[in-house]
């Protein structure tokens, strides 16, 4: 959630956000007000209860009739101070309740739009020119059969539509795109986590994973936990409700999870492989800073991303996501596409946002600096999602025999090998 002493004193910077976000403006009048009944109500409370802590104090010292009169009031007060309790309480949660609907403050400088306008700031490397190659480029699902590498009916068989087994070369490609990945983290100094992949309520509310993108998640009912859309969520909450010390920022995580997504209002889109599914695994960087250096570490994630999909020899775009597709949490997102070339166009495959201090101050994660506690800033970064990278893998390091050629930089993780071919 923002400061609330922001929307208090800057309430039009509030309002400017929302309306880049395409969210209720009249949200952030019905927080001033709910702001402005919770202060009212706790005020109220305060002073009832310190006039019944200091009759509190004349009753012992009084005598006969007087007495009388203070215990009478004692008596008033009490129930006057539970109803005030009450009030208080009540107005509260309102204003809570209400905290939870806004979005984070987006950054000046991010580009206006929603989830189809995108702004490209960056172009790495160039799309093949499969055509002057001489051949048809396959897709990666042609590939993958013709490889003995993905089997998307036996995972309808199993599990239902939007499920996969990813079998030989297709697990290889996971298993040593894993490594590459830790590697990398290792060498950047993230921390290795493999984190639980169930999470109470407070852990995805925390998140901003409720609410707006409620559902996309699985629930299980029966033991009220949520199965992860991502390692943030759990990377997010190892630190929930403590105090970290200066000198140990920023820290810096490697989460690796299974992902599970409903894809909910995805009905007919991508429907062909594995390019969107109900699971997959992801390797995921996560950072708590100094706010300060919030926007730096951003950078910085980005340019990691940058880094492992370049050494993977993938063409690609950086694009600084519009306001109106940041999700809850995110001031600023940036997204990664990489080209797919039988559909002639970039998609995302990687995605890094810097939350500020709006994850914190959910999860209640503070930071000991010099002019006091405060909240920490948090950010997130897609490393590798695995099924979106073997799909760029395949697609653009195909060869006319059906073959695919390995980048250099997996090579070490699978023994040497330098392709895969097709099943004889």
């Amino acid at each position: 959630m923002i400061d609330p002493k922001v929307l208090r004193t800057e309430p039009d910077r509030v309002r400017a956000s929302q309306l880049a976000r395409g969210e209720s403006v009249e949200l952030v009048d019905q927080l001033l007000a709910a702001d402005k009944d919770r202060r009212s109500s706790i005020s109220a409370f305060e002073g009832a209860r310190a006039e019944q802590k200091g009759l509190g104090k004349q009753v012992s010292s009084s005598r006969g009739d007087e007495k009388a009169a203070l215990l009478a009031r004692t008596r008033e007060l009490a129930q006057q101070v539970r109803s005030l309790q009450g009030e208080a309480d009540q107005a509260g949660a309102r204003f809570d309740e209400l905290m939870l609907k806004l979005g984070n403050l987006v950054i000046p400088g991010v580009p206006s739009g929603g989830e189809d306008d995108l702004h490209v700031i960056e172009s790495h490397g160039t799309p093949r020119d499969f055509a002057a190659e001489g051949f048809e480029p396959r897709d990666h699902l042609e590939l993958g059969e013709m490889l003995g590498a993905i089997d998307m009916e036996r995972g309808a068989k199993v599990s239902g539509s939007r499920f996969y087994y990813l079998t030989g070369p297709g697990a290889l490609l996971e298993f040593s795109l894993s490594q590459f990945a830790l590697s990398k983290a290792l060498e950047w100094g993230f921390t290795p986590v493999i984190p639980p992949a169930l999470v109470k309520p407070s852990a995805m509310e925390g998140t901003g994973f409720l609410g707006q993108a409620a559902q996309d998640v699985y629930h299980l009912e029966a033991d009220d936990l949520y199965l992860v859309g991502t390692a943030e969520v759990p990377l997010a909450a190892f630190h929930s409700d403590e105090i970290l010390e200066t000198d140990t920022l920023p820290r810096q995580y490697a989460g690796y999870s299974p992902a599970f997504r409903r894809e909910a209002g995805s009905y007919g889109k991508d429907t062909r492989g594995i390019f969107r599914v109900h699971w997959f695994d992801k390797w995921e960087l996560f950072v708590y800073c100094d706010p300060a250096q919030a926007e730096a570490e951003h950078e910085r994630l980005l340019g990691f991303e940058k880094e492992f999909i370049t050494a993977l020899e993938l063409p690609f775009q950086v694009l600084d996501v519009a306001s109106g597709d940041l999700g809850l949490s995110a001031a600023r997102k940036y997204d990664c596409y990489a080209w797919l070339p039988t559909q002639q166009r970039y998609r995302e495959i990687t995605s890094t946002s810097n939350c500020t201090q709006f994850q914190a101050r959910r999860l209640n994660i503070r930071g000991r600096f010099e002019d006091g506690v405060r909240p920490v800033a948090t950010l997130n970064g897609t490393l590798c999602a695995m099924t979106r990278m073997i799909i760029m893998l395949l697609e653009n390091h195909q060869q006319a025999d059906g073959s695919v050629h390995i980048p250099e930089a997996l090579r070490p993780y699978l023994g040497g090998v330098d392709a895969f071919h097709p099943k004889a």
